[in-house]
């Protein structure tokens, strides 16, 4: 049976979500690749403003392009009610969430609807068919706030995968490498992240004791073992 591929649903429940391009092919091939998909991300976490949408498609000075682009909004799924996306991270061949959904069946409706049009945009800009990507993506509960604190290491490490420089190197990269840490160095501010969900269990003052620290130092993943993906 297939690592995680059973999937048990809790309201309130906080998962690890992962997938891979199929036979571990690139998922990611370009940057606009990348900010497809995270564009994806905040079109469905950010609230709908329905009233200004509606005010689009009925303003005769709107561009039929902005029409369009508004009756698809007012149409799409929205799960800024029922789930917290905490952390992420992308790399060319698969892609981390760390999900808190409030309602059993948020998740899944959410990951059919991500995987749909994010397929549909790479197989229509790269001239493919069928699917992209190796299985059902794969969802686990996490269960202690240890789980999650590594998980959260372990998620924002994982790009570095991708690159072949020495341990210094790597960490010199960790800025600028698409994931969701500079949310939590305080660098960048999105409104559809939620590092404070972690960052309290850390430092602002004591750099030893800082979230940073703790993902520069964290190179044993042993408590979680049943939460990775097996690249």
């Amino acid at each position: 049976m297939t690592k995680n591929r059973i999937k048990t649903y809790l309201e309130n429940g906080i998962y690890h979500i992962y997938n891979r391009g199929v036979e571990k092919q690139l998922i990611f091939k370009d940057e606009q690749d990348y900010s497809v998909f995270l564009s994806y991300l905040k079109t469905y976490l950010l609230p709908k403003d329905e009233q200004s949408l509606i005010k689009t498609i009925i303003d005769s000075k709107s561009s039929y392009h902005d029409k369009n682009r508004a009756r698809n909004l007012l149409k799409m799924n929205n799960f800024a009610n029922d789930l917290k996306l905490i952390a992420h991270s992308l790399v060319a061949n698969h892609f981390h969430l760390l999900v808190k959904q409030k309602l059993r069946n948020s998740i899944d409706v959410f990951m059919n609807s991500l995987g749909t049009r994010y397929t549909k945009y790479f197989n229509n800009k790269y001239e493919r068919v069928g699917p992209m990507y190796q299985d059902v993506y794969k969802a686990v509960l996490v269960e202690s706030d240890e789980q999650l604190l590594y998980l959260t290491s372990y998620i924002h490490r994982n790009p570095l995968r991708d690159t072949f420089v020495n341990k210094e190197q790597l960490m010199s990269k960790l800025h600028s490498l698409p994931s969701s840490l500079p949310e939590y160095l305080g660098e960048r501010k999105t409104e559809w992240i939620h590092p404070e969900l972690i960052l309290p269990f850390f430092s602002k003052h004591n750099p030893s004791l800082s979230y940073l620290s703790f993902v520069k130092q964290t190179d044993d993943f042993s408590p979680i073992p049943n939460l990775l993906l097996d690249i």
